[in-house]
């Protein structure tokens, strides 16, 4: 293997970093000759307004810590984003011109804030906001009027509980927000209510266990579907419902394996664009509404998305998409609006760095459970020394992707697998809700199983295997070292979870509703399974050396509860380093040189590991 760090600022790993991420795409629905494309060409992420006719990217913001979301607006006029304080999720929506201009706050009159969700009627004439503060959730709407008016936020509706999602209707008469009110922890019902008097027009709710999302009303005026999915099946499946007449299709395509998931409207209001994620592979279909006619578009394999928001219906019918896979990093491309032949490439941030492929792989964990991951290898024969990489959220699948952390450690000669364990989305209801209420303990099942695969077929040597992930999969990196000692070489893990009643404490009143759902309590109401899903508890069986990267400024994985676990695991001799960065949860990932920093540090943390690990009487220096 390759027993040192490629310190050459021309070597590919440091190339791929440098080269521009394009992290996200939208089209504006009722312009699609504008678009919104979030981008890290300066070397930090932010946005700029695509001119689709002349092939032209505009600079929108300039933050220093970087902006890594928006939304465009249906005709394309505006650009609304979150703006807040180094990254620490609370501040206030903003608009920008799509030529360019001065930020204008779209809720002046209002304190700060968390949010989760926002979103534009589809003709652009009612913005809708779900916010928290002072420990509850809130559904307002503003007028947008001509001239680029905007109204006085209208309370539609708060509750104690989360609310998750929204949808408005093409007018804005209607609107439908995702609730966990009288649910059992984070199961959704919909609710429909109008925008001028906020009464409530309905309520779709299926069974106690089942989740309902909504996704995008009709783009046709008069027309009150709203698009949507439901659990009912087991597997995620697509369905029209209409608030004002309550009637409710149910499109269950039982031939189709694995979930299947509304995207979007074409905008005619005639075909529905789905998703089938099946083993954390996708596949696209156009259904017509009218004759009921399902088509399997021929696309390239990869992954298509996330959309963010706007349209992936372009102009004359063709489908826009950011499309990548393991070996081609994010860019644009057309698919033909019939039949999902690749057509061209529409936007791209530059040449392809030669890269490894990812490989699908099934193994089964503790209690027999088929857990999917994605293996890629080095040049050469095994074992090797291997990264077992822990995604984010839980709630997200992991598809095949250009991902510049797993080809730094295959340039190095280590083999990569990442799995979706229990609690990642589309591999069923039952699979996703396994950890619900008892945070960590199945993830780190899973984890364990992945050990014992990677040992008995000949990838890894049982005694090199390195835990790595951020965010929830730092959180995991660190429980799975304390709750499995003798497996692991060591973990380095970013903008992680060491104590979850501590950082309960000092979240955003967003998580803090998000974590009462997810553990079925508060701390002071489970306190006991608190600490059981803590690596705070564990902290003493820890072996393995422990890299960590933590943002400052963080509300979502706040920093003091990483301070007392560092501090514990210090007075227990442990090995730990802890860098800490002037950052919020995905600010610290918004600048390329701080990638860079972190990548290059995680390899070396991995090469004084192994060094110590094949000479006993090295050691390993306790930062």
């Amino acid at each position: 293997m390759t027993k040192r760090l490629q310190r050459d600022e021309a070597s590919l790993w440091r190339s791929r970093f440098r080269a521009p991420i394009l992290s996200c795409v939208q089209l504006a629905s009722s312009n699609p000759s504008r678009g919104l494309v979030c981008l890290n060409k300066t070397g930090v992420f932010q946005l700029y307004a695509w001119d689709l006719m002349r092939e032209a990217l505009s600079t929108l913001t300039d933050a220093p810590e970087g902006v890594m979301h928006g939304l465009i607006s249906p005709e394309g006029e505006y650009v609304t984003y979150f703006q807040d304080n180094q990254g620490n999720e609370i501040g206030r929506l903003v608009r920008v011109p799509f030529h360019g201009g001065a930020p204008e706050d779209l809720t002046p009159n209002l304190p700060p804030y968390s949010t989760f969700d926002y979103a534009f009627s589809p003709s652009g004439n009612v913005f809708g906001i779900l916010l928290a503060k002072e420990g509850l959730f809130h559904l307002y709407c503003i007028n947008l009027g001509p001239g680029g008016a905007i109204g006085a936020p209208r309370l539609i509706h708060h509750s104690a509980q989360a609310l998750l999602g929204l949808s408005l209707s093409f007018g804005g008469e209607i609107v439908v927000a995702g609730s966990t009110e009288q649910r059992e922890q984070l199961h959704i019902s919909l609710t429909a209510y109008d925008t001028t008097s906020g009464n409530r027009i309905a309520t779709l709710q299926d069974g106690a266990k089942d989740t309902l999302r909504g996704v995008a009303f009709s783009p046709i005026s008069g027309d009150f579907r709203l698009l949507a999915s439901t659990t009912r099946s087991g597997v995620e499946r697509p369905l029209l419902w209409n608030p004002r007449t309550k009637e409710r299709r149910d499109l269950e395509f039982n031939e189709i394996d694995g979930a299947l998931l509304p995207v979007a409207w074409s905008a005619d209001g005639r075909r529905l664009l789905l998703m089938q994620m099946n083993r954390a592979v996708q596949q696209l279909y156009l259904y017509d509404i009218t004759d009921n006619r399902l088509t399997r578009l021929t696309h390239p394999s990869g992954t298509f998305g996330p959309l963010g928001g706007g349209t992936c219906f372009g102009i004359n019918g063709d489908l826009f998409f950011r499309w990548q896979d393991a070996t081609h990093p994010a860019e644009v491309i057309i698919l033909d609006g019939k039949t999902g032949a690749r057509k061209k490439s529409a936007l791209n941030a530059g040449p392809a760095i030669p890269a490894r492929p990812w490989r699908s792989i099934t193994f089964q964990s503790s209690d027999g459970e088929p857990i999917q991951g994605w293996l890629a290898l080095p040049e050469g024969d095994g074992p090797f020394p291997t990264i077992l990489s822990i995604h984010g959220g839980p709630e997200m699948a992991l598809t095949e992707c250009f991902s510049v952390w797993s080809q730094a450690w295959l340039d190095h000669r280590f083999a990569f697998l990442t799995i979706n364990y229990r609690g990642s989305t589309t591999f069923g209801r039952a699979f996703q809700e396994k950890i619900w209420g008892n945070p960590g303990y199945w993830e780190v099942e899973d984890l364990a199983a992945a050990h014992t695969w990677l040992v008995r077929e000949g990838i890894a040597n049982p005694n090199q295997i390195f835990l790595t992930g951020w965010s929830y999969g730092g959180y995991l990196t660190l429980l799975a070292l304390g709750k499995y000692p003798a497996l692991w070489a060591g973990g380095m893990a970013g903008t992680a979870i060491a104590d979850w009643a501590l950082a309960y404490e000092d979240s955003a009143d967003t998580i803090k509703a998000y974590t009462d759902a997810f553990f079925g309590g508060s701390p002071v109401q489970r306190p006991e399974q608190y600490a059981a899903s803590s690596p705070m508890t564990y902290a003493e069986q820890v072996k393995a050396p422990l890299l960590i990267f933590q943002g400052k400024s963080d509300t979502r994985t706040p920093a003091r509860q990483i301070e007392f676990y560092e501090k514990k695991m210090r007075s227990l001799g442990k090995t730990i380093e802890v860098h800490w960065v002037d950052a919020g949860h995905f600010g610290i990932a918004a600048q390329v040189k701080q990638l860079i920093l972190y990548q290059e540090r995680m390899l070396q943390f991995a090469f004084e590991v192994l060094e110590v690990g094949g000479n006993q009487s090295g050691s390993l220096a306790k930062h």
